[in-house]
């Protein structure tokens, strides 16, 4: 796996062993994901996204690569799981030790 920048690395660690509590642990309490558009907002929103489409669909990252910008990690990586699958464009906002977004488009 290419050197992936902290804490992004640990969340993609958890993502791919499929580990839901350090994945949830990796959000501050007013973490975003927004998935293509669509919103989720704090661990129970996350969670509740999750158990369908993420850590509960068993997915996982093979990432092809990085780059980091400020407080912006941009990961492309081919998403594999039971609910979708594809090569995918993951950016981060980082706050400190927690992230604070994680925006999913498709990669070109």
């Amino acid at each position: 796996m290419p050197d992936v920048p902290e804490p992004v690395g640990s969340f993609i660690a958890a993502v791919n062993r499929h580990d839901e509590l350090s994945f949830l642990a990796a959000f501050g309490e007013d973490g975003v994901v927004d998935d293509f558009g669509r919103i989720f907002t704090g661990p129970d929103e996350i969670k509740a996204w999750s158990d369908v489409e993420f850590i509960g669909a068993r997915g996982t990252m093979d990432l092809e690569s990085i780059e980091e910008e400020g407080d912006t990690v941009t990961v492309i990586a081919d998403w594999r799981s039971n609910h979708a699958n594809g090569r995918s464009e993951f950016t981060f906002t980082v706050d400190g030790e927690r992230l604070r977004v994680m925006r999913i488009r498709g990669a070109h």
